[in-house]
């Protein structure tokens, strides 16, 4: 009997220490079930107006600023040679001399036909002063007169005459010093001493290239012209007071060239062939670097966004009709979803024109386990409980345009 009592106190007191423990876990369930652990967690940032810069990468070739070939304006044999070829000239630098003998002979000639006919002049002009007094005493016929007058304009005219003649002679005697029309840098001589060259012949002695400033000429298509011009008309893109596009340059290696230049002029005609434009680019070359034939690219800063709305990469998607989607922290913690506009990339941001408002809070962590209408905790990037990251007090309302 008393073995019977002890058996049945063991099985009681083993069914109330395993209701104790149900209990218990019970009420651990409930609690980690609550709500307040319930929403999902989020990274969000807050959408808010940028300045920035837009900018299009051409490619192109760089050319001489100015550019002359140097010939010859009189014929002869080149006695010298007076320049080094690759070096810099100055304009009106000597570079060739021609055999001048021929061309000092002229010029001699040209004087003394010159001092004949001052000479002439002389007794005309006497001739002609006495006449005229001496035909208002009716000394001598009007007809002598008149013939001693035309003598001496003639004698004049010849002196005009002479005095062209000693000039070209002198312009062609100069020709035989074969200068420089511009200052730069002069390539290789096609002729050497002794040669023979003619007047204004085909082929030309020596090139000079101007290469400080130098010109970078690149391509766009017409297409990007057009959607450029409408993106001033109506994003907000401002150029500077003077309308000048400001441009980088990125040489054949990837290495920036350290000055910049500026947008010269935009060609007037498209190429039917290719479809682009030209664009002329100028920049400042003091050491030299950019030869031309060069291979560049070239950085155009098409104008200024004041107030741009830059969205995360990360938290734009695309829907099955391709059109550009993000997920938006609305009022009460609540998602929603937004259909965006966005026009290109700027470094791993896409540029929005529609769907965001600054003051926004856009959702580019954990996308996948926020739905729209669900409510979520959001998280900052940094780990932290996003409570303070809320809109501005003079942000607009988070809802699409």
């Amino acid at each position: 009997m008393k073995n019977k009592c002890r058996t049945i106190r063991t099985v009681f007191a083993g069914i109330l220490a395993c209701g104790l423990m149900f209990s218990g876990c019970g009420k651990e369930s409930t609690a980690n079930n609550s709500p307040t652990n319930s929403f999902p967690e989020v990274g969000a940032v807050v959408i808010s107006p940028q300045r920035i810069t837009i900018t299009t990468e051409l490619s192109g070739r760089t050319s001489a600023y100015l550019i002359a070939e140097v010939r010859p304006q009189v014929g002869g044999i080149i006695q010298k040679r007076l320049f080094t070829e690759g070096a810099d000239v100055k304009a009106g630098q000597v570079l060739y001399q021609i055999d001048p003998a021929v061309y000092q002979s002229a010029c001699a000639s040209a004087e003394a036909s010159l001092s004949r006919a001052k000479a002439n002049v002389i007794p005309a002009r006497l001739k002609a002063e006495r006449y005229k007094e001496l035909v208002d005493i009716k000394a001598v016929s009007q007809q002598d007169y008149d013939d001693a007058s035309g003598t001496l304009k003639q004698a004049e005219a010849e002196i005009a005459v002479n005095e062209a003649a000693l000039q070209t002679a002198r312009i062609n005697l100069a020709y035989t010093r074969v200068t420089a029309p511009i200052s730069g840098r002069i390539g290789k001589s096609s002729v050497t001493i002794g040669a023979l060259v003619t007047a204004n012949q085909n082929a030309s002695l020596a090139t000079i290239q101007q290469l400080d400033p130098v010109y970078v000429d690149v391509t766009q298509s017409s297409m990007e012209m057009l959607r450029l011009k409408r993106d001033l008309a109506v994003e907000g893109i401002k150029r500077d007071k003077l309308n000048q596009a400001n441009v980088r340059l990125l040489l054949e290696d990837g290495t920036p060239y350290p000055l910049q230049g500026i947008l010269k002029f935009s060609d007037v005609t498209v190429d039917q062939s290719t479809g682009s434009v030209t664009l002329r680019t100028v920049f400042p070359n003091p050491k030299q670097v950019l030869l031309p034939g060069m291979y560049a690219r070239a950085i155009l800063e098409e104008g200024v966004i004041e107030m741009a709305i830059l969205a995360p990469q990360k938290g734009v998607t695309r829907d099955p009709s391709g059109n550009a989607t993000a997920m938006v922290v609305g009022e009460g913690n609540k998602v929603e979803s937004r259909t965006l506009k966005v026009t290109r990339t700027i470094g791993d941001s896409w540029l929005v024109s529609e769907g965001l408002n600054p003051g926004d809070l856009l959702i580019i962590e954990g996308t996948q386990k926020a739905l729209p209408g669900t409510q979520v905790k959001v998280v900052s990037l940094n780990g932290t409980t996003a409570d303070s990251v809320t809109p501005p007090a003079d942000a607009a309302p988070a809802a699409g345009k």
